[in-house]
């Protein structure tokens, strides 16, 4: 008795009365070094990732997948995943340490103030906290038994999403700073008999190619090394199906993705015991940072999911999270737009952005964007090789201003939005001779451009003054401005910051001084739309979106591409946060290109005034039409029922929360001899009992629909399916699902 007493007292200071049960479970009835481990659930709705402290007070991680229906019988996994030997005693490290008994990759690797490269975190405590409805917070502290030094590993937990998001604080005591050279997030292991990757490639109008591949033993990086634009080449986000690739609606997967606008470093290791860990963080490379005493370091979070239902299900908790709790104003509205950039590229004046704001409200959508070539004087803003930094009107172009414009766009009856790229400078600028200092770049190297442009020093807090101020000026001087399009079209190259001692900080200061700027704009600005442009997708994350409504997929606006990209881009963003444009790309018709943009956030880059009288009619009508289902598109479940990458037909389904209304996009995207849809489409997320009637929206002024109203039961759509009745004559089909009351 006395010893069950001091073992609750004990809990008491740590956990709840629920883990005790655990604890006392598995000290009373467990055999050999499982009777002194100590276990640390982290249960959502349908999954768990299941923490243990074993004997030796190593931090391990024993499962991550479905969660089981009996919480005590977590203390049992430990011994029902038993296998041989583990050289290392870490295998399974929820945050692995290098330079003592670990020989795998590391989740951290530090040199401590007297030059000793070991490190052992053993486990401390833990305390646990709700900290909203659907969000609990859990730390794990860690330290080093010979050296004052400590990590704190944090999993904060959306229950109804199974979502977790992980990070780390990194601090010591030591007299002289540790330089750390490696700082991880978080360290997933995983167990299966297999394990496939879908990884990301893909440059400048060709973003979201997938590629998929069984991991083999050693160690698969997906990696930036770019600075600025860090998804250009390759982003940050991944599945990992296990046993066997997943597919839309059966399979295991795990979505990751790294909540970091910069150099990211995802290590993916088949260890000797044929299990998965997964080590994603910041990039160390050129990175080494050296952290003083009682200084902490935060790393950004690392977001992951899990679904034994496909991939389908793992997307629309990632959608469902992202509007509730991380996109900016994810369940608001957002504003279609008229953008000027294809219609007029930098040549224009004021007359000719008069006439496009009366054509913005002739069109019907919210707004007109005035995008690049609108500044500068001394280095006028023509073409893309000079003025950008200079961020004054061009006189000659706008000789009253953008104030001018924004009370033009009032009295047109819309509103005005505008593009600037305040992170980067032309070396032909006023800004460049005023403030070399402020320019990333080599002082020993020539120069070297990358869309001859430069980066501006955002490690520098002179630098991110400058770039608060040139928003906050715009805002004082306009204060009706509805949307700002914040683009980033360089990479970063010959790093290096005249502001900083230690260059090996420069990567982090960077991305540090970009979010502390778009903090203070936030906190001045929190609700006007900003869409963030990197030359497409360059610079897409859950980090940056914090602060953004939105974001551009890709320059490349040809429809037939875009749904390729769309398709791929929504396992892991809503649709709500997607811009597309209807441009003159492609050679498909108006409606094919209307109906794609339609599966996000809509917005217009064409010459309306060129446009022939019945094209014009259905883009205005169309708008109607998508103000209308907007609703469903932005804040439904977002289901995908035809592969354009495995058929001659892509199909995307919407549905509302309530199963009462659904939006179905198809296309035909395989027009080879005379292609045509022959198979009925099945349905997804409706309701069995329910009965819904059919009709196809969107049609192109004269054409009438091949399909009749027709209605049929949720249990016959989902099972059977229903025909759009595709063909060449009829490539792009809208279909609005009405549940009958």
């Amino acid at each position: 008795m006395n010893t069950i007493n001091s073992m609750l007292n004990y809990n008491k200071s740590v956990r709840n009365f629920t883990i005790f049960n655990l604890f006392m479970f598995a000290q009373l009835f467990g055999a050999g070094v499982y009777a002194q481990s100590r276990i640390i659930p982290i249960v959502t709705a349908n999954n768990a990732l299941v923490l243990q402290v074993n004997a030796n007070n190593d931090l391990n991680i024993i499962h991550f997948g479905k969660k089981l229906k009996a919480t005590s019988e977590y203390t049992g996994l430990a011994s029902a995943y038993r296998q041989g030997s583990d050289y290392t005693g870490l295998s399974s490290s929820a945050y692995t340490p290098s330079g003592s008994r670990n020989l795998l990759e590391p989740a951290i690797s530090v040199t401590h103030a007297d030059g000793n490269n070991s490190l052992e975190l053993k486990y401390v405590d833990y305390t646990e906290k709700k900290i909203a409805e659907n969000v609990t917070l859990l730390q794990v502290r860690l330290k080093d038994p010979v050296y004052p030094f400590e990590v704190t590993l944090f999993y904060r937990s959306f229950y109804k999403q199974d979502v977790i998001e992980a990070w780390a604080e990194i601090r010591h005591q030591e007299k002289g700073a540790v330089q750390l050279n490696k700082f991880a997030s978080a360290n997933l292991y995983l167990k299966a008999g297999s394990f496939w990757l879908n990884q990301y490639h893909g440059d400048w109008a060709k973003e979201m190619q997938p590629e998929e591949t069984k991991l083999s033993h050693g160690i698969k990086t997906l990696d930036s090394k770019l600075g600025t634009r860090a998804n250009l080449f390759q982003p940050s986000v991944f599945m990992i199906s296990l046993d066997k690739p997943a597919t839309e609606d059966e399979g295991t997967v795990i979505y990751g993705a790294m909540e970091w606008s910069g150099n990211f470093k995802i290590d993916l290791e088949v260890d000797y015991q044929d299990n998965l860990r997964v080590i994603a963080g910041m990039n160390n490379h050129a990175s080494a940072y050296r952290l003083k005493a009682l200084e902490v370091f935060k790393t950004p979070a690392f977001l992951f999911t899990f679904s034994d239902k496909g991939r389908g299900e793992a997307s629309r908790k990632m959608h469902d999270w992202a509007r509730n709790h991380k996109l900016l104003d994810g369940k608001g509205n957002r504003l279609t737009l008229l953008n000027n950039w294809e219609a007029t590229y930098f040549d224009f004046n004021e007359a000719k952005l008069a006439e496009l704001l009366k054509d913005t409200k002739k069109l019907g959508v919210d707004f007109f964007l005035l995008d690049d070539g609108w500044f500068g004087n001394k280095y006028p803003r023509n073409d893309d090789r000079a003025g950008l930094g200079d961020w004054q009107e061009n006189k000659t172009k706008l000789p009253n201003g953008i104030a001018s414009l924004v009370k033009e766009a009032g009295n047109t009856g819309t509103r005005f939005g505008i593009w600037i790229e305040p992170e980067m400078v032309n070396p032909k600028s006023e800004l460049y001779e005023r403030h070399p200092e402020w320019v990333v770049k080599q002082p020993k190297r020539e120069e070297f451009y990358f869309r001859n442009q430069l980066a501006l020093d955002l490690s520098n807090p002179e630098v991110q003054d400058f770039v608060f101020g040139i928003v906050d000026g715009m805002f004082t001087k306009n204060p009706d401005l509805a949307y700002i399009k914040w683009d980033c079209n360089a990479v970063i190259y010959n790093a290096y910051s005249a502001h900083l001692k230690d260059q090996s900080h420069f990567y982090i200061e960077y991305v540090r001084g970009l979010y502390n700027v778009l903090e203070r704009i936030r906190a001045k600005y929190p609700k006007v739309p900003m869409m963030l442009c990197s030359g497409g997708g360059g610079r897409v994350d859950y980090a940056a979106l914090q602060y953004f409504t939105e974001f551009w997929p890709s320059d490349n606006t040809d429809p037939l591409e875009r749904i390729f990209m769309q398709w791929e881009y929504s396992y892991f963003y809503p649709a709500l946060a997607s811009s597309n444009h209807v441009t003159d790309w492609g050679k498909q018709p108006i409606k094919f290109r209307t109906d794609v943009a339609m599966m996000g956030k809509l917005g217009f880059d064409i010459v309306v005034s060129q446009l022939p009288e019945k094209d014009l009619k259905f883009c205005q009508e169309a708008i109607k039409t998508y103000n209308q289902l907007k609703p469903v598109i932005w804040h439904g479940d977002q289901y995908r029922l035809a592969n354009p990458r495995e058929g001659r037909v892509a199909s995307m389904l919407y549905v509302d929360p309530d199963k009462n209304n659904a939006v179905m996009f198809n296309y035909l995207v395989n027009y080879r001899y005379g292609s045509v849809s022959t198979l009925p489409i099945k349905f997804k997320g409706l309701d069995v009992n329910k009965k819904y009637q059919i009709q196809e929206v969107n049609l192109y002024p004269g054409q009438s629909s091949t399909l009749s109203p027709v209605s049929y039961s949720g249990d016959f759509l989902m099972n059977i399916g229903f025909n759009p009745d595709l063909n060449l004559n009829r490539t792009s089909v809208i279909l609005q699902i009405s549940a009958i009351q």
